[in-house]
């Protein structure tokens, strides 16, 4: 019995072994391949005097309060020739005063107001689709009424890069404040911006974030806008972007500080669970590849994680194990924390680890929590 019982232990440990080894490669496939892309670009300098034509589209639902504090720091933008317009959907608070009030003072603001509706379905789509054709430029700049820019300079820099490209992803970072749970969701925004950054640069582009998000008028018709998923509340800054770059290179990153557009974090668990929910009903319209690659590095590294601690407990080769944890993990550090430094996260590059082992352990859990709650609507 006893040989037996050591039999069945050497092939569980044989497996476990095999896992830790294929998790481990799995994830220096994407740490080397991937997201060194994101750690190593560099933006390309590019020449900004030629000002092309913007029209920067903002969508606002009962948001008076944010549209009178943000406004004018969209509006301030030290650019030539550019224009913002507002689309006030079937908002009941003062937005329309407010707005009214800033068209006396902003000559480049318009208006688009759209009224009370049962029949009007919930989400951004349509009023996105009004702006866009609303639009006198042929060149979209997208943000939310939350967003503040980080500078001036916001719109010459991802004008710099739509220039050349019919599709420019900035990133979105949130706006800090003390508490765990605003660190854990900066972390996510964070991570969310490596992943989507990382994989556009390896040809694999997925998403970009709708707060920071530049395209043509013809590349939004090319597609038909939103039609393919109209009927789900999200998608139009990932489904969209699936089908607009589908077998093309016609997009870029923009990663420039001064691109940056920051939005507040959820104030409660129970509001970041419903976001994530409403992000996660467009997951099944992704195509499989680009499910598996973003599947693929959670599993691997909670199975990495799990086979390690259990060959440890068990005393099986822990030196050895050891040691390829220390240098896999100093490689991870080194590339994930270097893509954090990009997306200036400094104190989030120093603890990568320690974030990295948690991050590990809650978005799984989040991820089971928001899939069984109901869609959220905008």
């Amino acid at each position: 019995m006893n040989f037996i019982k050591q039999y069945i232990n050497d092939e569980f440990n044989a497996v476990l072994l095999g896992v830790f080894i294929l998790t481990i490669l799995i994830q220096l496939y994407y740490v080397l391949l991937i997201f060194r892309k994101l750690a190593f670009y560099k933006n390309k300098p590019k020449n900004i005097s030629n000002s092309i034509p913007i029209s920067i589209i903002i969508c606002a639902r009962n948001e008076s309060d944010k549209l009178f504090s943000n406004l004018p720091h969209i509006l301030e933008q030290r650019y030539p020739n550019f224009e913002v317009i507002v689309v006030n959907h079937q908002s009941i608070d003062n937005s329309k005063e407010i707005l009214d009030a800033f068209c006396q003072q902003y000559d480049n603001l318009r208006i688009v107001e759209l009224h009370q509706d049962k029949h009007l379905r919930p989400g951004k789509k349509l009023p996105l689709t009004v702006g866009i054709k609303a639009a006198k430029n042929a060149h979209i700049l997208l943000t939310d009424a939350d967003c503040v820019p980080s500078s001036k300079l916001w719109i010459h820099h991802m004008a710099s890069s739509s220039s050349a490209n019919e599709i420019v992803l900035g990133y979105g970072p949130l706006i800090q404040k003390p508490g765990l749970l605003n660190k854990l969701l900066r972390f996510d925004t964070a991570w969310i911006g490596i992943n989507y950054l990382s994989m556009a640069l390896h040809k694999k582009p997925y998403m970009g974030v709708g707060r920071n998000l530049a395209y043509t008028q013809e590349t939004f018709f090319t597609v038909n806008g939103f039609k393919s998923h109209y009927a789900i509340a999200s998608g139009d800054d990932d489904l969209f972007i699936q089908e607009a770059t589908r077998n093309k290179q016609n997009y870029a990153i923009q990663i420039e500080p001064e691109s940056y557009m920051f939005s507040p974090a959820k104030e409660t668990l129970t509001e970041w669970i419903k976001q994530k929910s409403r992000h996660y009903t467009t997951t099944p319209k992704y195509r499989f590849i680009k499910k598996l690659l973003l599947a693929i590095y959670p599993i691997s590294l909670i199975l990495a994680w799990i086979s390690f601690v259990s060959l440890i407990l068990q005393e099986v080769y822990p030196y050895h194990l050891g040691f390829i944890m220390v240098v896999f993990y100093a490689i991870k550090w080194f590339i994930q924390g270097k893509s954090l430094l990009q997306l200036q996260e400094k104190k989030f590059a120093l603890f990568f680890p320690l974030w990295d082992m948690i991050y590990a352990l809650i978005i799984p859990m989040i991820y089971v929590i928001a899939k069984n709650k109901k869609n959220a609507t905008w």
